[in-house]
């Protein structure tokens, strides 16, 4: 299986994404909140900057719990500009 290149507004989306959770970062170094989410600090620090623009659904649900940020409100930064797909 051949993984589709991502869009622009994929990429854009994940940038929002790596934003937001910076932001929910806050005072909590960024080795802490990693291993609370029990991934490695290189791939956090790879999601905050943008690089790694579609993480894992798994990371995105464990970065959500060690920030205590409902995962509908990532969702919604996900989402935030996304052209609405019509359905077929």
């Amino acid at each position: 299986m051949v993984r589709q290149p991502l869009t622009a507004e994929q990429i854009a989306a994940g940038q929002r994404l790596g934003a937001a959770l910076r932001a929910a970062r806050a005072g909590r170094s960024l080795v802490e909140v990693a291993l609370a989410a029990g991934i490695s600090p290189e791939t956090l620090r790879k999601i905050e900057a943008g690089r790694l623009p579609a993480p894992a659904f798994g990371s995105v649900v464990c970065l959500s719990q060690a920030l205590d940020v409902p995962l509908s409100d990532l969702a919604d930064v996900w989402l935030a500009d996304m052209p609405i797909r019509q359905a077929s």
